[in-house]
């Protein structure tokens, strides 16, 4: 099988050309020699043999003149077409592969880097606050509402500056505020932060981060406040306790000193937190879980108990897109009992909580959670599921006919290659004949699993054959003078010249049935396996 450093198109010029990866600069333009003479263009009279030859002696010349080009073939050898395509060039001669794969990353860390410094980073928020009661009341449904944004600007790769503010309305009142950061990376494992904030609360300040060990991080931070000119000295530590978990403590000394204690865990399942906070004026405890249920849906709990809060909620989400998140959280605490309702998409948010009612009867906190739980799940299952199964299925449809499209041209190709490649092909043959010598009478590509049906029933139907390719004439045109033929370990077989891809992304094998010497031979190899026939051990 292909090693984890392969690129991901399988050295298909080696395959094209039928050359190791190690093959050298003779081997390369003998190999090209070859292929050319089968399929220059100007050998054909017939128009649409000569379109089938120029598209594939085209092939053909972009391969060789990547592989005889020192520089080329050492980035099509890390990086595949890729590295190519991405516009990835080597400066002065490189000997050791390390040299090359070094320079090459950090050519496309510099790409990624001009990329990312053409787009700023934004993020940004809108809450409304709705109230029932208030409502009732005749003051109006709406009891606040908030807005807040930030945009994030790379200036360099070291320097980064953070442009943020925020508006927040509470009945009649309302205040505002504007923050500016400059991040600047000192090294690889530190940072420095120098911040303002002009508003209701006018801070400066500035934070350091470090990463103190492979396992551990600290920052500390100074604020002084403009109004009072009080300052806040804040100190945090965070270390890994294990694989999926993370303990941190934070320290702050101020107008409002605290200490907090806090730890996380994640994995693909589920993640949870937990935090206690002791403070010169208050106390405070959170806690909260979340469980993926699948790759579109989670559930949640959280909880928080204090000196000046008690409330516990419920909920979930579901991706509804590739960008967008939906939620729904039951809450009830101190304030009442309310819903909240959150759509995410792509850094931004927009969160609407909804007070149902300050009393805590436990009749309608019941009702307030059965009944919207309730129908979500009714139209979750007779509505909402159903519609996205129907919507997947379609697109699934799709897919396969779009698929099924590009093979059926991908299989004509192929066919049209092999039929060019048929003259010489038989001639070798014909000439192995003669001498007693390599004859392939029989080779399958494609589908493992139906490879081995069709050979344990001897017999090809027609589910069978659209997931395989006969490739008789192919590895007959390889069979080398002396007898042999042999494909080079690592190097995916769909791209010899005549094969194809019959059945993406499924495992794949190419199954050999020979004569040599007048005795019959068979042999199974999988898709990056070495073949190297005629073997004593093949025989039937």
């Amino acid at each position: 099988m292909a090693s984890a450093s392969e690129p991901e198109d399988g050295r298909e010029l080696y395959a094209l050309l039928h050359l190791s990866p190690d093959a050298s600069d003779e081997e390369i333009r003998r190999a090209y020699r070859q292929f050319a003479q089968i399929y220059h263009p100007d050998k054909y009279q017939d128009p649409q043999m000569k379109d089938v030859a120029t598209e594939n002696f085209q092939r053909i010349r972009d391969a060789y003149e990547i592989l005889s080009d020192e520089n080329k073939r050492q980035i099509y050898d890390i990086y595949g077409m890729e590295g190519l395509t991405s516009g990835l060039e080597l400066g002065p001669k490189l000997n050791k592969p390390e040299e090359i794969k070094e320079q090459l990353e950090r050519l496309r860390r510099r790409k990624e880097e001009e990329k990312l410094f053409t787009h700023a980073r934004s993020t940004g928020g809108i809450i409304a606050n709705f109230s029932i009661p208030q409502y009732l009341d005749g003051d109006g449904i709406m009891r606040g509402m908030g807005m807040s944004s930030e945009v994030e600007l790379p200036v360099s790769k070291q320097n980064t500056v953070v442009v943020g503010g925020n508006l927040v309305v509470n009945g009649s009142r309302g205040t505002g505020a504007a923050s500016t950061v400059f991040r600047h990376q000192l090294s690889s494992v530190s940072s420095i932060e120098f911040m303002a904030t002009a508003g209701l609360r006018s801070v400066i300040g500035m934070q350091t981060f470090r990463q103190i060990s492979p396992h551990s991080t600290a920052t500390s931070g100074l604020a002084i406040s403009l109004r009072d000119g009080s300052i806040n000295l804040s100190n945090a530590w965070t270390r890994q306790l294990s694989e999926n978990a993370v303990g941190n403590i934070q320290l702050v000394l101020g107008t409002e000193s605290s200490v907090s204690v806090g730890w996380q865990k994640k994995d693909e399942k589920s993640s949870a937190t937990g935090e206690i906070k002791f403070g010169t004026n208050s106390f405070g405890a959170s806690a909260h879980y979340t469980h993926r249920f699948s790759s579109k849906s989670h559930g949640r709990i959280a909880g928080r108990v204090g000196s000046t809060t008690l409330d516990f909620e419920i909920g979930g989400g579901r991706r509804i897109s590739e960008f967008s998140t939906v939620r729904m959280i039951y809450n009830i605490g101190l304030q009442g009992v309310s819903w909240r309702f959150e759509l995410h998409r792509a850094g931004q948010k927009l969160v609407i909580p909804v007070l149902l009612s300050t009393d805590l009867n436990a009749l309608f906190v019941t009702s307030a959670f059965a009944i919207p739980s309730t129908l979500y799940f009714l139209l979750q299952t007779y509505v909402v599921k159903p519609y996205y199964l129907r919507r997947e299925k379609q697109k699934t449809l799709e897919k396969m006919e779009g698929l099924s499209t590009q093979l059926t041209e991908a299989r004509k190709a192929a066919k049209k290659a092999q039929k060019l490649l048929e003259p010489v092909s038989n001639r070798k043959k014909n000439r192995q004949l003669e001498s007693d010598g390599l004859v392939i009478t029989k080779a399958l590509y494609g589908s493992r699993m139906k490879i081995k049906e069709g050979s344990e029933l001897n017999d090809i139907n027609d589910d069978v054959a659209s997931q395989v390719l006969d490739v008789t004439i192919p590895l007959n045109f390889l069979v080398t003078e002396a007898g042999q033929l042999k494909l080079h370990e690592g190097i995916k077989k769909s791209g010899i010249m005549g094969f194809y891809d019959p059945c993406p992304g499924d495992p794949k094998l190419l199954l050999v049935e020979y004569t040599f010497h007048g005795r019959k031979y068979k042999v199974m190899v999988d898709d990056y396996e070495a073949l190297l026939i005629p073997q004593d051990i093949h025989q039937i």
